[in-house]
């Protein structure tokens, strides 16, 4: 059986992204070694960034969903932090955010809420 240990994330400045990643999970830089810089390990799950030389090109095939009890709070501080809301899925219902540069998450409540037939949430209104 498999488990996932780290989740990589591919980009031109793993230093800046670590800065922001590491500010909104509040997890410090626990590595650095070659291209990659690591977050602190929790729950068995390392974040890290890895220097690549291409650019980010499209939409993330594969994005990270986080909880909060307040996502407008947690909108206004991931924009504080460098972030920024990415208008073109609000038609979907979700808080979709970017961090700085151009990876897509998600921000959703810890509470319950609803997912439509076309897989569009309600928790936003």
């Amino acid at each position: 059986m498999l488990v996932i240990r780290d989740i990589t994330i591919d980009c031109a400045d793993p230093e800046r992204l670590a800065g922001f990643w590491g500010a909104l999970l509040g997890r410090p830089v626990a590595a650095r070694t070659g291209p990659y810089v690591w977050l602190r390990r929790e729950n068995g799950l390392t974040l890290g960034f890895q220097r690549v030389a291409e650019p980010k090109t499209g939409k993330n095939r594969v994005h990270l969903d986080l909880a909060s009890p307040d996502p407008a709070a947690e909108q206004r501080r991931i924009e504080e932090l460098g972030g920024r809301r990415l208008r073109e899925y609000d038609e979907g219902g979700f808080l979709v955010m970017a961090d700085p540069e151009g990876n897509e998450f998600c921000v959703l409540p810890t509470k319950p809420f609803d997912v439509d037939d076309e897989g569009r949430a309600n928790y936003l209104a």
